[in-house]
């Protein structure tokens, strides 16, 4: 019984101790410069809303997608329609409020019904319901 005890005790420490923080889900220097300037914020924000642009294929986790659109550089105004993937050195507005990062505040971002936008900066979440907690429009991401 005692030998049966030690080997679970064993199997568990080695289990527990392969845990530990998560690693970033964007390499490191992928994010450094993330953050826009004010003069890229302005430029961004009287930007022309881009155009959607032909199908491309991105590994996402372990698999291949079809996504109608990959976003870097600054992120602010624009138009999202289908599936469309933030790759982890797209730019955003500097915050304060860790909150409610609302970075997209003053930003012209279209969000259509329907869309699917995966964020690798969240581990390539995939978001169902736009944008709305980094613009004010509704609390919380």
């Amino acid at each position: 019984m005692r030998g049966l005890l030690l080997t679970l005790g064993g199997i568990l420490l080695a289990v527990l101790s392969a845990c530990g923080p998560r690693e970033p889900a964007c390499p490191n220097g992928s994010d450094a410069g993330r953050f826009l300037t004010e003069e890229e914020l302005a430029l961004a924000m009287d930007a022309t809303p881009s155009s959607l642009t032909s199908p491309v294929e991105v590994e996402i986790g372990s698999r291949t997608h079809l996504v109608d659109k990959v976003v870097s550089g600054p992120l602010c105004n624009d138009i999202w329609r289908g599936t469309v993937y933030v790759t982890c050195d797209a730019r955003v507005a500097a915050w304060s409020d860790q909150e409610g990062p609302e970075f997209l505040k003053g930003c012209d971002l279209e969000v259509a019904p329907g869309t699917v936008a995966y964020v690798a900066a969240h581990y390539n979440t995939a978001y169902y319901e736009g944008c709305s907690c980094h613009t004010g429009e509704i609390g919380g991401p």
